[in-house]
């Protein structure tokens, strides 16, 4: 029923502005609206709704990622706007951040502003 039509992705944020420095500015997804509940951004596509929020408690786990065709690019140029990619002690990640699945998918994640936990993946 529900696989003939798009998604819409949800993200809880604290300040609509500095969200839209980040998704817009550094990520490069288009803004469509402040809708007063949310930001509305256009993720290729897909509707994601930043939904604002007093306070809240982030998520440690991925709640939004992209999949991309070369990772070692992507989180380079990010790098150069500012982002800082999470190195964890518990598996092994090379000198951009990134991992390697012993399937050969390569991950790297990353935070926005408020602590969203996001990620940018490549597949094999």
């Amino acid at each position: 029923m529900l696989g003939s039509h798009n998604i819409v992705a949800f993200i809880q944020i604290t300040n609509v502005e500095k969200a839209r420095e980040f998704y817009e500015g550094i990520l490069g997804l288009r803004f469509v609206k402040d809708d007063g509940f949310a930001a509305v951004f256009d993720a290729n596509g897909i509707m994601m709704r930043a939904a604002v929020t007093k306070e809240f408690t982030p998520l440690q786990s991925t709640v939004l990622g992209w999949q991309v065709t070369n990772i070692e690019e992507i989180v380079g140029a990010l790098q150069k706007k500012g982002v800082h990619f999470e190195v964890f002690g518990f598996f092994k990640q090379d000198e951009l951040g990134i991992w390697t699945a012993p399937t050969g998918d390569k991950v790297a994640w990353f935070k926005d502003p408020d602590g969203n936990v996001l990620s940018v993946s490549q597949h094999v």
